[in-house]
């Protein structure tokens, strides 16, 4: 385990990958709330478009038509996963992979957090599609997060295959 001072210099380049997500996916909300009105779509290719979209719910719009005391429940929850996150960089900041995953689920979550406390709702604006099925829309945050996912699932497969 790194020394204290070490950890904290170690968690910064954790919490700019954070901040970079963060950038990144508020932007691109900005762009989409200024360009388009709820409900507008944009073909960008024959599987993809760019739609306007908001969730008042979490993942595949969970709880989306409760009476807004989710919106609380979900800034809650990602607030208590940033203070967990954070001390999980704090000790593990030397494991790259680890933090490369914490990081990106770190920035996804604040930047959906960020939504609901100004607007009340996540935007998305990502819609994939095949055939006439369509993926529910998400966002760069939702992007992160589902990476950061990923990784971590990779980073436990190759702990458990140098452990054996």
């Amino acid at each position: 385990m790194a020394s204290r001072n070490g950890g904290s210099r170690a968690l910064l380049p954790w919490l700019g990958i954070a901040l970079i997500v963060i950038i990144a996916d508020q932007f691109t909300k900005t762009l989409i709330l200024g360009d388009f009105r709820l409900g507008d779509s944009r073909t960008v290719t024959w599987f993809f478009n760019v739609v306007r979209a908001h969730n008042t719910g979490a993942a595949f719009s969970f709880l989306d038509g409760a009476s807004g005391w989710q919106r609380w429940l979900f800034v809650g929850l990602g607030l208590a996963a940033t203070g967990f996150i954070v001390w999980m960089l704090k000790r593990h900041g030397e494991q790259r992979l680890f933090g490369w995953a914490l990081s990106l689920i770190l920035g996804g979550a604040l930047g959906n957090v960020i939504d609901r406390l100004l607007h009340g709702y996540v935007v998305d604006f990502i819609q994939v599609h095949w055939r006439g099925w369509y993926f529910p829309s998400f966002n760069v945050a939702d992007s992160a997060i589902t990476v950061g996912a990923v990784l971590l699932i990779l980073d436990e497969l190759l702990r458990v295959k140098r452990s054996s």
